[in-house]
């Protein structure tokens, strides 16, 4: 039995040396010639739900040729949007989302396939930004590959007035518009009532705010400035944390503005990133001293390792301004190959559509339905104190808001990595 199985061996491993001594037969192989009438198997995506019902225009961006292979490239996208009606940036399955409506125009206009419309990841898409549900951006930035004719015109025309993409770079292959983030700037518009006393007995129209009192604001404000824990500004977050230490650029309110007898002012902060709910509860605190709800000694106290629970503002006035690439302009801006992703170039344009589309939207929904007033009007029975309530909305907030206006820990360890190299 050995004997034949070792025969067996040595003739397949040295069948063509036995043939050509004569040991062994070999029947000839004749090769198999194309003959030019079988068609070989062509690649199809697979189509979903959606992309069916999408019309797709062929008139621009890639072709619809089957077998012809579409150049990719990696780009940074800008783009705007008013997010009141939307529930946040990230495609979520049956909501209205910013995401969802960009990539059904990307899709229409051709310059994504179908694959990377139902699978994202296929075209390396990413967020700079996550945003909440009625939170707005100006300056929101996504990378993603593309074909390389991109009819900005043609994607805007699908598009609904509210969301615009205003230009697109080429971008290394590497680059990832979370990651490569060096820091983020958020604006948060609210009426000048808000820093009112909370004894006082006033009205939001013709309401007018003092030098003693909008500096005073700015003098709380400054008290975020600076590297500090920020565990009790968002869900579910130890003390002993690393990633609960955020560092803040700047913190300022900007000098107000009248809108339709009402006085409006807006917040400004910079910063590396931030957490879930994180700037809507600054802006909170921010309030409840100011109105003279809490001492400022309370401010440290959030700080340190105790556990505060803190309110969170409505989401009305939160707006993503800008979204830095410090570290990537200097070390790509001046290649000779690359672009600047500062975007000054299309300032014009964006200020243009957020003085048209988000700023007038935001003011007036706050006159007429004064989320902020009737915020405010509960606040005065806020419990710092009670950790179980805190707890208890912390776990709403897990459930009920997975994707926000702050940014993950995911990111944060990325960023650390880069600082590090």
């Amino acid at each position: 039995m050995l004997t034949k199985i070792f025969k067996n061996i040595l003739i397949s491993h040295y069948k063509p040396f036995f043939s050509s001594i004569g040991l062994i037969h070999m029947e000839p192989q004749t090769k198999i010639r194309y003959n030019g009438k079988t068609k070989k198997r062509q690649w199809q995506d697979r189509k979903s739900d959606d992309a069916k019902k999408l019309k797709i225009n062929t008139t621009s961006g890639d072709s619809n040729n089957v077998g012809e292979k579409i150049k990719r490239k990696k780009f940074a996208m800008l783009l705007g949007y008013c997010g009141v009606d939307y529930y946040g940036m990230q495609r979520n399955p049956k909501m209205q989302t910013i995401e969802e409506e960009l990539l059904k125009a990307l899709f229409k206009v051709n310059v994504i396939t179908e694959e990377s419309f139902n699978v994202v990841q296929n075209m390396q898409f990413q967020r700079a930004a996550r945003t909440d549900k009625g939170v707005s951006a100006v300056r929101q930035v996504v990378s993603l590959k593309l074909s390389e004719k991109v009819d900005i015109d043609a994607i805007n025309k699908e598009l609904p007035e509210v969301i615009r993409v205003f230009g697109v770079k080429k971008v290394t292959k590497g680059f990832n518009s979370k990651t490569n983030c060096s820091g983020r700037t958020y604006s948060y518009t609210l009426p000048t009532v808000s820093f009112a006393d909370k004894d006082a007995t006033v009205e939001q129209n013709g309401y007018r705010v003092d030098n003693e009192t909008f500096d005073n604001v700015n003098r709380v404000l400054k008290m975020f400035v600076g590297t500090k824990n920020f565990h009790n500004f968002t869900s579910k977050k130890s003390p002993q944390d690393p990633s609960a230490n955020r560092y803040i650029k700047s913190f300022v309110c900007d000098r107000p503005f009248v809108w339709n007898d009402v006085e409006f002012a807006i917040l400004k902060v910079e910063g590396q990133s931030f957490m879930l709910h994180q700037i809507r509860k600054m802006v909170a605190l921010m309030l409840a001293i100011v109105r003279n709800h809490a001492h400022e000694s309370l401010l440290t106290q959030a700080f340190s390792s105790d556990k505060v629970n803190i309110p969170r503002a409505p989401g009305l006035g939160l707006l993503l301004e800008f979204v830095h690439y410090d570290r990537y302009n200097e070390r790509y801006g001046k290649d000779g190959m690359h672009e600047k992703l500062d975007f000054k170039e299309f300032d014009s344009e964006v200020e243009a559509f957020k003085n048209k589309y988000i700023l007038p939207i935001i003011t007036n929904k706050e006159i007429t339905e004064k989320e902020m007033i009737i915020w405010l009007s509960k606040l005065n029975l806020h419990r710092y104190d009670d950790v179980e309530e805190k707890d208890r909305k912390d776990e709403k907030y897990e459930n009920d808001e997975k994707d926000d206006d702050e940014n993950s820990d995911e990111e944060i360890n990325s960023e650390k990595m880069q600082s590090i190299m």
